[in-house]
């Protein structure tokens, strides 16, 4: 072995400067075209009906967008990965063809990460909001009836808001001949409490309804039998409203699960899709770097 191969041999195979530049020209050509894309998506889009893109169309051409930014972007990375690498004397040509490869590899990996640290505050942020909106409709279900006593248990409060329970329970009250000696505000907050303790068992006691029968049989002049089956029809309209609000929220929630299952997916693709080009143009640059040496 002479002392140039002696020298060669000594030499780290990974020209970092090369791959550094090259990932340096991916990650800035992916935000590029990751921000031409959110242009073009929220150009596309509207909050009008029947007006813009729709979102099965809006989710396909993202992917497509991102699949394409990955095919750019590690194609420009790897080539110039390739042609910037320094020329490796005396080295097998399967060996040359594995380094050109690793190198291309080592780009996308780098450029990836760079473009994963800019933008990694955005997206938790994005997917945080989404995560929490979901949490709290889940929470409001489950609390709405909590919430809806505090609601009734003062009069001020009760006037000024406007919630589903307040609803029914005013529903539940009116009359074309009140009775004057019956404290109304009184009557409609101890009504909401016992709905509320109610809904939260799932079923409307028989004490209750015969209890609160009886307050509105005095109230509103209507016999026993009227009263009790008008108080079963607004508490069962009222268990309804609320299951079919838990409902809607479950399937918002599962259709965010799928919808990120699907994104997760084809994120993989991709990327995968990314490091096979940056490998292959690596190869590519590094044939014409060596052929033009």
């Amino acid at each position: 072995m002479n002392e140039t191969q002696e020298n060669s041999s000594n030499l780290s195979s990974v020209t970092w400067a090369a791959i550094l530049a090259g990932a340096a020209a991916a990650a800035a050509l992916s935000l590029i075209l990751i921000i031409l894309g959110f242009g073009l998506g929220f150009s596309a889009i509207s909050p009008w009906a029947n007006d813009g893109l729709s979102a099965q169309a809006l989710g396909i051409s993202t992917i497509l967008w991102l699949v394409f930014t990955q095919i750019i972007a590690s194609a420009m990375g790897g080539y110039l990965a390739g042609r910037l690498r320094v020329k490796w004397v005396n080295v097998h040509t399967d060996e040359v063809y594995f380094r050109d490869t690793a190198h291309g590899f080592l780009t996308w990996a780098v450029a990836s990460l760079l473009v994963v640290a800019l933008v990694s505050v955005a997206a938790s942020t994005i997917v945080g909001g989404l995560f929490q909106a979901g949490a709290t409709v889940a929470a409001g279900v489950t609390n709405a009836a909590t919430v809806a006593v505090g609601n009734n248990s003062d009069k001020d409060r009760h006037d000024s808001v406007d919630s589903p329970m307040t609803y029914f329970v005013d529903s539940l009250f009116r009359s074309a001949q009140p009775a004057p000696e019956v404290n109304d505000s009184n009557a409609r907050a101890e009504a909401a409490r016992i709905f509320a303790n109610d809904l939260r068992t799932g079923q409307l006691s028989s004490e209750n309804r015969q209890y609160l029968g009886q307050m509105l049989a005095r109230r509103n002049g209507i016999t026993q039998a009227e009263a009790e089956a008008r108080v079963s029809d607004v508490y069962n309209r009222t268990s309804k409203t609320l299951k079919d609000t838990e409902i809607s929220a479950r399937e918002t929630a599962d259709k965010a699960r799928k919808a990120a299952a699907y994104s997760a997916l084809w994120m993989f693709v991709a990327l995968l899709a990314g490091a096979f080009t940056a490998s292959w143009a690596a190869t590519f640059g590094g044939k014409q770097r060596d052929g033009l040496a």
